[in-house]
């Protein structure tokens, strides 16, 4: 766009031809056209975004068009004009920086604020005619931008089946409604989903590892929704009863004897092995490059979580005999 430019008188911009103003509200019958009409779109603005004064039915032979914020038509409210000929745009005291006028008379107010809703007025300058007019204004209500949601949670690292889990969506309104995702989708109703206060509070009464996940909350009103940035629970759990593999027993002298413990769990749980009873090593793993018929016995995996408190064991009987000669 250009630099601000006044218009050529200082009360209002003098062409000769009809003077027409169209409203959204307000139609005017011409003889030789159809009804000038104003369309909003979107019809519902929201503050920060773009609105387009849509002129739909422009009759033909125009010199021009002239934009007024308000009703009032004086250089103060003058916002821009546009010459049909020349194809020249003008800019008035109103003009902000953020309006476009177009050839077909429409314009484009981007990023709108709290200071651009109200009035707005189009003259419409057709040539051949003198001039009159008469007197309408377009309207347009700004709706306050949502804000963006946030989630508070009174524990971020549940225990399995002990921890009730309470999830707030903020900021709170009874303008809004709210609605609750995990991994990108909706939560339906159920017995362990209870959501009072109109779904602000989301409560998970025996929280459990499947529940684990990214968490939004989405605010809505009558135009729309946005949802939050994703909290990810973190349910602690285990450790699980362990798994020995292999789980074969029988091996003879010379053999070597590996073994692996695992066990679910929340954070990874801590191992140790024990033969009869009696300690052996930390680990996961345990290795016996060459077994004798002294290492047989009772083999068991302990495994522990420190952050539950909980721990669990798994046993084998292991048997090892010697070589029989052939």
């Amino acid at each position: 766009m250009g630099p601000l430019s006044a218009p050529p008188c200082t009360q209002r911009i003098k062409w000769k031809g009809l003077l027409l103003t169209a409203s959204l509200l307000n139609f005017w019958n011409l003889p030789t056209t159809a009804q000038v009409t104003i369309e909003a779109q979107p019809t519902k603005v929201s503050e920060g975004k773009d609105v387009l004064l849509l002129i739909h039915n422009l009759p033909q032979n125009l010199t021009g068009y002239i934009w007024y914020k308000g009703q009032m038509r004086d250089l103060y409210h003058y916002i821009t004009s546009y010459v049909v000929d020349s194809q020249r745009i003008i800019y008035g005291p109103a003009y902000s920086g953020r309006e476009t006028i177009y050839s077909n008379a429409s314009l484009l107010i981007q990023n709108v604020t709290r200071e651009d809703a109200g009035s707005y007025t189009l003259h419409i300058i057709k040539g051949g005619d003198e001039t009159r007019g008469v007197t309408g204004h377009f309207t347009f209500t700004l709706y306050s931008k949502l804000p963006k949601p946030y989630i508070t949670i009174n524990n971020l690292k549940p225990r399995e089946n002990k921890d009730v889990l309470n999830f707030t969506c903020e900021p709170k309104s009874e303008n809004y409604t709210y609605i609750w995702w995990l991994n990108g989708h909706s939560l339906p109703v159920s017995p362990r989903v209870k959501r009072p206060i109109e779904n602000r509070i989301l409560i998970l009464p025996s929280v459990t590892r499947n529940e684990t996940g990214p968490y939004q909350c989405e605010i809505r009103d009558q135009y729309g929704g946005i949802r939050s940035y994703p909290v990810t629970l973190n349910v602690l759990y285990g450790p699980d009863l362990p798994r020995i593999y292999p789980s074969f027993t029988y091996y003879r002298s010379g053999e070597i004897l590996y073994l692996s413990c695992s066990a679910d769990s929340n954070p990874p749980a801590q191992y140790s092995w024990t033969i009869n009873g009696k300690f052996q090593l930390s680990g996961q793993k345990l290795f016996i490059p060459q077994i004798t018929t002294n290492h047989s016995g009772l083999y068991a995996c302990s495994v522990r979580n420190s952050a539950t408190g909980k721990e669990s064991s798994k046993s084998m009987t292991v048997k090892v005999s010697d070589w029989t000669l052939p």
